[in-house]
């Protein structure tokens, strides 16, 4: 290709991707190796590369335009910071191509590289499943969901030009797929065990085709299966439990400097691990690729892991419900645990357990699209003086149950029945309030693990024997992150608001963790409800300065910046 098609191609590239086009040396560039078919082996043989479709010769061309990265790490001997990037950052080539470069801007970093599945890929392997089970056996090949997971990664491997070993073993795990959903339709039966193993190589693809990406590009990396790395985990498949114990070691260990050996980039599945007893591949349910990414930066001892999303750090509100939203400074682990579990996504609610054990280690939520923003830190402690109110979040379709006994007062082991009939019915519980003779609660009907009319019927029944049992469903959850020192003023505030604005609060809780004042209102109220307690606490001139500019810190990049953040991950 002459050097002018060679600029204007680059061109193109770069304004599509949002960046400065980088002028192409005036010096001959090395073509890459012709695309072939994934699972090609050997090289295309030059004399015949004329003789290419013009579409293959074009994603050809639009993998070799962008210039060698500056590999990171220079003159560091060891990983020491844990990047983490989610699917919709590495959703197709072009955001691939853009992740690579985030990586090798901070050349004073060496990164461990946590990837989850590409774009929709895990719920599309989900989809592949629940179809296998009414498809024959020779027409697995053409599900619309297989078919748009194959054709993502082999379009991928093409437009990044990867190695033909890399596009073999793109292939071989397709054809794997492609086994596994036969074996349910055959067996008619898609077990706990069966859908992590399917659900699996979303992550076992995307970090193969990225790492590859990496090496033809001039930086040394490898790609790893985090079960192959000692990432141990109970046997409970689709929401299995971090072992710390065996993981930490073995992952120091697997990925820990060695003599003789030059530095390398891991690039990391998330959301795997491997089950004790089993051996079997295991998930640590939606989003544990956040999990993954701090379990490593604990094994390996490192001060800081970045999770990487598509917004830019944690905001007061949903921007969705609230516009006026504004970036929060700073979030101790219980904040960013609260905000998790009652809905903010923009973490695994359990990521901040391996920080919580280190005692040293930080978490900073950042913006792949945005890589400016400084993001927002997540640390042990914060100076919560000047903070009122932290963030507001809504938690809708929830379900209220009201137990009350017909025993006498002052009954010993009621509690403790309750929420043993809970246990056995495997019933997730998000907010209590308790009395001598009653107890109040809400549920996620997402969190029931079997169909929500049986269980909430079946457990009625079964609480009938000491209690009566009522639900009301339809409601909504507000959450108030927020300095509970100033509990007496958030109330007063919170209380004046609603009753101005008629809205009726059926049941209050304090979190145990002292960071959590929850409100269940109706739920048709319940974006109202947001809406004015965020102009109380943030719009208002009483407002606290709970989003200043903060104090200055070094980023990887060496900029300095005042710690900010923002939201939930866009849909």
């Amino acid at each position: 290709m002459q050097l002018t098609q060679r600029q204007a191609l680059a061109s193109r590239v770069a304004r599509r991707s949002g960046r400065v086009a980088v002028p192409l040396p005036k010096t001959p560039v090395t073509a890459a190796p012709s695309v072939r078919a994934v699972g090609a082996v050997a090289p295309v043989d030059a004399t015949k590369q004329s003789s290419a479709r013009p579409s293959v010769i074009a994603r050809a061309a639009a993998a070799q335009a962008p210039a060698k990265f500056q590999a990171p790490g220079k003159n560091v001997g060891q990983v020491n910071v844990v990047y983490k990037f989610g699917g919709s950052s590495v959703r197709d080539a072009e955001r691939m191509r853009e992740v690579a470069d985030i990586i090798c801007s901070f050349p004073d970093y060496l990164p461990c590289v946590v990837l989850s599945a590409m774009g929709k890929t895990t719920n599309l392997l989900l989809e592949c499943g629940d179809m296998a089970l009414k498809t024959p056996t020779d027409k697995i090949h053409d599900l619309i969901p297989f078919k748009a997971i194959r054709d993502l990664h082999v379009h991928t491997c093409e437009e990044l030009g990867v190695e033909a070993s890399v596009r073999a073993e793109v292939d071989r795990l397709l054809n794997e797929l492609q086994q596994l959903l036969i074996g349910v339709s055959i067996m008619q039966d898609l077990t706990p065990r069966a859908k992590d193993s399917l659900v699996s190589f979303g992550e076992r693809l995307s970090t193969r085709i990225f790492a590859s990406y990496m090496r033809v590009n001039g930086v040394n990396a490898r790609q790893h299966d985090a079960f192959e790395l000692g990432l141990t985990t109970t046997d409970d498949f689709t929401n299995a439990d971090v072992l710390y114990d065996p993981s930490l070691s073995l992952i120091k260990q697997a990925l820990g400097p060695k003599p003789g050996v030059a530095p390398e980039v891991p690039i990391v599945t998330g959301f795997l691990g491997r089950g004790i007893k089993t051996g079997a591949i295991t998930t640590l349910g939606r989003g544990g690729s956040d999990l993954t990414a701090t379990v490593l930066g604990a094994a390996l001892e490192l001060p800081e892991v970045q999770v990487w999303k598509d917004v830019d750090g944690v905001l007061t509100s949903d921007p969705r419900i609230v516009p006026s939203t504004v970036p929060v400074t700073e979030l101790t682990f219980e904040e960013a645990t609260e905000l998790a579990y009652f809905g903010a996504q923009v973490l695994h609610p359990q990521a901040m357990q391996p920080a919580v054990r280190s005692g040293k280690m930080n978490v900073r939520v950042k913006n792949s699209y945005n890589r400016t923003a400084p993001g927002t830190i997540i640390s042990a402690h914060r100076d919560l003086d000047c903070t009122v109110v932290t963030s507001i979040v809504l938690k809708s379709n929830v379900t209220l149950v009201d137990i009350i006994s017909t025993r006498m007062l002052g009954q010993y082991g009621f509690l403790a029945t309750v929420f043993d009939a809970f246990l056995r019915h495997k019933i997730s519980v998000d907010v209590v309030a308790t009395s001598e003779v009653s107890v109040s609660l809400t549920l996620d009907p997402k969190k029931i693990t079997g169909a929500p009319e049986i269980e909430l019927t079946q457990l009625s029944t079964e609480l009938s024997k000491l209690a009566n049992v009522s639900y009301r469903k339809g409601l909504a959850i507000i959450s108030l992150i927020c300095n509970v020192e100033k509990t007496s003023e958030i109330l007063m505030r919170t209380f004046s608001v609603f009753q101005r604005e008629n809205i009726n609060v059926v049941m209050m809780s304090q979190g145990a963790s002292k960071t959590n004042i929850s409100l269940v209102v109706d739920g048709d109220r319940g974006v109202e409800a947001v809406r004015v307690l965020h102009k109380e606490f943030f719009d208002g001139p009483s407002v606290c300065n709970a989003t200043r500019s903060g104090p200055t810190v070094s980023l990887p990049n060496g900029a300095q910046h005042g710690e900010a953040g923002q939201w939930r991950a866009r849909k």
